[in-house]
C-alpha cells in the first residue's frame, strides 16, 4: 500500500504536474513563489524517492509500517536493521556531494573572473557597477561575499542612462535575493535527474522565475518601459550570460517583456500551501497504514 501510494506521489510530481505548472501566469505573477514551488515539488520528489527506497529495500519481514515504523529504526533496540538505510543515506550523500562540487565550482569561476575584473575594470560609483572594456553588451552580476555588477563598455554606450539604471537594478536584486542559491539547487536535482520532466522543466521554469523576480525587484526603482526597453536592447544586440549565469538579458526576455506589459492574476492560496505541504507529503502518505 505505501509503496503504491509514493509511486503515485512520484508520478505526479515528477511528470504530471510540472507538465501542467510550466510557464504558469500565476506563478509568474509572484515569481518568488513561483520559484519556491518548484524548489518544493523537487523536495517533495527526492523525499518521496527515498522513502520508496527504502521500503523496497527493507528486509522482508521488517518493513516498517508507514512513518510510525521508521522512528523505532533510530532506537537501539532495533540496531541490527540499520543497515536498512545505507540506501538513502548514499543517496543523500550524493546529493550532497554534487551540490558541494557544483557549489565550489561557481565560486572558483567566480573568484578567477573578479580577480580579473579588479584588474582591468573601472569603478563607476555613481552607477554602482564596474565598467569592463569589451565591445559586447552585457550587463551581469558576480553573487558572492564580494559581489559585483558589472557591465561592459558596450552596454554603457547601447542604452540611455534610464535604462542602464534598469539593467543594473536588475542585478542588484539578485544579489538581494541570494538567487544564485537557489538556482543552485536546481541545478543539482537537474544534473542527477536530468531526465526527468521536473528536473527538465523545473531547473528552466526556476531560472525564469528568478530572473522576473529581479525584475520586480528593479521596479522599485525604475519604469516596466524603462526595463522592457534594456532587456529589449540588450537581447536585440546578442547580450549572452555573464559567468554567473545571471545577466540582465540572458533568459525569457520575450515572456518577461510581455509580463511587464500585462497584469496577471495572483496565485490563489493554494499554491502557497503546495510550496510548504509539498516536502512533507510523503511521510503522510508513508504513514498509510499496511493492509
Amino acid at each position: 500500500m505505501t509503496l503504491a501510494l509514493l509511486a503515485l506521489h512520484l508520478l505526479l510530481v515528477g511528470v504530471l504536474l510540472p507538465r501542467r505548472l510550466a510557464g504558469s501566469p500565476r506563478l509568474q505573477a509572484r515569481p518568488a513563489l513561483g520559484a519556491a514551488v518548484w524548489l518544493a515539488l523537487m523536495a517533495s520528489f527526492g523525499t518521496g524517492l527515498l522513502l520508496a527506497a527504502h521500503h523496497l529495500l527493507a528486509p522482508l519481514g521488517h518493513e516498517p509500517a508507514g512513518l510510525v515504523g521508521l522512528l523505532p529504526h533510530l532506537e537501539p533496540a532495533v540496531a541490527p536493521h540499520a543497515h536498512d538505510w545505507w540506501a538513502p543515506a548514499a543517496a543523500g550523500g550524493a546529493v550532497a556531494a554534487v551540490t558541494a562540487v557544483l557549489a565550489a565550482r561557481a565560486a572558483r569561476a567566480r573568484r578567477r573572473h573578479r580577480e580579473t575584473l579588479d584588474l582591468v575594470a573601472t569603478r563607476d560609483r555613481a552607477r554602482r557597477l564596474l565598467v569592463l572594456e569589451d565591445p559586447r553588451p552585457a550587463v551581469y552580476c558576480l553573487p558572492g561575499r564580494r559581489a559585483r555588477v558589472v557591465a561592459t563598455r558596450g552596454a554603457v554606450e547601447l542604452l540611455d542612462e534610464r535604462r542602464l539604471a534598469a539593467a543594473v537594478a536588475h542585478e542588484y536584486g539578485h544579489l538581494r535575493g541570494r538567487h544564485h542559491l537557489v538556482l543552485l539547487a536546481a541545478d543539482t536535482f537537474a544534473l542527477l535527474l536530468g531526465r526527468l520532466p521536473l528536473a527538465r522543466l523545473g531547473r528552466a521554469e526556476v531560472a525564469l522565475l528568478l530572473e522576473m523576480a529581479a525584475d520586480d525587484a528593479a521596479l522599485a526603482r525604475v519604469t516596466p518601459g524603462e526595463l522592457a526597453g534594456a532587456l529589449c536592447a540588450l537581447a536585440t544586440a546578442g547580450a549572452g550570460p555573464g559567468p554567473a549565469g545571471l545577466a540582465a538579458a540572458s533568459t525569457g526576455v520575450l515572456a518577461r517583456v510581455q509580463r511587464l506589459a500585462r497584469t496577471p492574476a495572483p496565485p490563489t492560496p493554494a499554491y502557497r500551501l503546495a510550496a510548504l505541504a509539498a516536502p512533507l507529503l510523503p511521510y503522510l502518505l508513508a504513514c498509510a497504514p499496511h493492509p
